[in-house]
């Protein structure tokens, strides 16, 4: 057999040999986040109007999507979706956030990504926005000194009423409970601008989070919307209880609701969505 077929075959031989593994190890972007791949507990930012204290990790990202209904008590309901906000682990202290929404009716904030105030509009809007930013861990927990990070992005109107780019600061700090309960709290700040009105908002918020079982987590949170300097000032608060399920360690699916304890808040919301790791 003269050289080159020898070699052709060779090349056929360890195709047809290396084909099935290879075909094996190629398995498309979302497949550890499928089948699991064993790694730090998965917490997403959008389980609760709380964002988590984690990060998402070195080498990771996780995609994170949720509808949220808004049964405002004067203005039209709201919906708001997908929510989409994706995280970007460069290290183990530092990610990079990206995010899309899209938002129509009457107002209203419950979702940890959304800016702006509590104050219905009296009328339908639509709104889109893009979101980018970061987050930095800044402590684990040892002792009392908690688990704690800090989030700053900014949030653009790509169509809607509104035009300014609004500016967000949020802490958040915790401890894991030596039940496992969890217990987190943070402030986030914007520097809010709405059709030409310059104002502050506040957001405190506080979470318990308790596992049942390897899989499920429930929680329990207050939290509000104040603002400071605005032509009609609002102070919406809520309690909210909610519950999540982890599919596979990459991939966990997850519920919550809330009511409006005052009448700046609206009467009842809900929220559904997912959060895919890989």
């Amino acid at each position: 057999m003269p050289p080159t077929s020898r070699i052709c075959c060779g090349v056929v031989a360890l195709a047809l040999i290396a084909g099935p593994a290879a075909a094996q190890e190629f398995r498309g972007p979302f497949a550890e986040a499928i089948e699991g791949r064993e790694d730090a507990e998965l917490e997403t930012d959008r389980d609760s109007f709380t964002p988590a204290t984690s990060l998402v990790g070195r080498g990771w990202t996780m995609v994170e999507s949720s509808y949220s209904f808004i049964d405002n008590r004067i203005s039209p309901d709201s919906h708001s979706f997908p929510e989409i906000l994706t995280r970007v682990g460069v290290s183990d202290w530092l990610e990079l956030r990206l995010g899309w929404n899209y938002e129509t009716g009457g107002g209203g904030a419950v979702s940890g990504s959304e800016i702006g105030g509590d104050e219905e509009t009296g009328s339908r809007e639509t709104e889109t926005t893009f979101l980018y930013g970061f987050k930095v861990r800044l402590s684990e927990q040892d002792a009392w000194l908690p688990n704690s990070a800090v989030i700053v992005h900014a949030s653009t109107p790509t169509s809607g009423p509104n035009s300014a780019t609004q500016f967000v600061t949020a802490y958040v700090a915790g401890w894991t409970l030596p039940n496992e309960w969890s217990l987190d709290s943070s402030i986030r700040y914007v520097a809010a601008d709405e059709e030409g009105d310059h104002f502050n908002q506040w957001a405190p918020s506080i979470v318990l989070k308790v596992p049942m079982g390897e899989q499920w987590k429930a929680h329990a949170e207050y939290f509000g919307n104040f603002s400071q300097n605005r032509a009609n000032d609002t102070n919406g608060q809520y309690f909210s209880p909610g519950v999540h399920y982890l599919v596979t360690p990459n991939c966990e699916i997850g519920t919550r609701v809330g009511w409006g304890l005052n009448d700046d808040a609206a009467d009842f919301f809900s929220n559904v969505g997912l959060g895919l790791r890989f």
